[in-house]
């Protein structure tokens, strides 16, 4: 198994929308509007100050006194959304590799022989330590690393836990592909109606006939095609 390592850019939003911070000299080379758009985009998907900075070319040095002017207020919460939603997209794929392990080479003899799953126990207990401390803390597992070493109740505990984040990781991958989905096909729709409408009105007022014609037409070919039918 391959772990997909694709970050998907935010749905709109997510982000809150936000005035750039304005800037008293317009330069190529600096915080243009365009630029701080582009580093919130980043920033939500790496979830790194850094590499959102060095993704626009700029330094994350820069990227806090941009922060901290006093009318960066919109930029701030944009800033926050941003980092939240990237962090929550490093984190799943963490425990996307808890779960699942990752897959990686065996060579024999310097040369590539196949593939094999290796798992990370320790990612899992970190996990689980952060996603649900309670319920963790309570059988002894992050405290009481030493006693649970060969201990078959720390096995089966673990196996158990495994098994149940499994099912609902599973079920968010699928709630968030739907939704996924679902988005797009509305931003399609919506396009392709005002393609439509746009259409419409640059048509003559003698095709508008015959195009409401032709509509009106096909419905009536379609419903007495359903009459056939039934």
């Amino acid at each position: 198994m391959t772990i997909d390592k694709r970050q998907l850019p935010a749905l709109p939003g997510q982000i809150p929308d936000f005035t750039p911070v304005p800037r008293g000299r317009q330069r190529h080379d600096g915080w243009t509007e365009d630029r701080q758009r582009r580093f919130i985009e980043a920033l939500s998907v790496t979830g790194s100050v850094k590499a959102a900075a060095h993704r626009v070319n700029m330094t994350p040095e820069g990227a806090y006194l941009l922060r901290r002017r006093p009318e960066a207020g919109e930029f701030r919460a944009a800033w926050e959304a941003a980092l939240a939603l990237g962090v929550q997209q490093l984190e799943d794929i963490a425990l996307e590799r808890a779960l699942h392990g990752t897959e990686v080479p065996v060579y024999s003899y310097g040369k590539l022989v196949g593939s094999r799953i290796k798992h990370n126990d320790r990612l899992l207990m970190f996990m689980l330590k952060n996603r649900a401390p309670t319920r963790f803390n309570a059988q002894g597992q992050v405290t009481a690393r030493g006693n649970s070493i060969g201990n078959p109740g720390y096995a089966t505990e673990l196996s158990r836990l495994k098994k149940q984040w499994r099912k609902e990781w599973e079920a968010e991958q699928v709630a968030a592909a739907r939704k996924r989905s679902d988005d797009a096909a509305r931003s399609i729709n919506a396009k392709l109606e005002a393609m439509r409408q746009r259409r419409l009105e640059v048509m003559s007022p003698r095709t508008l006939r015959l195009y409401e014609a032709y509509c009106r037409s096909e419905q009536l070919d379609e419903e007495n095609a359903r009459r056939r039918e039934d």
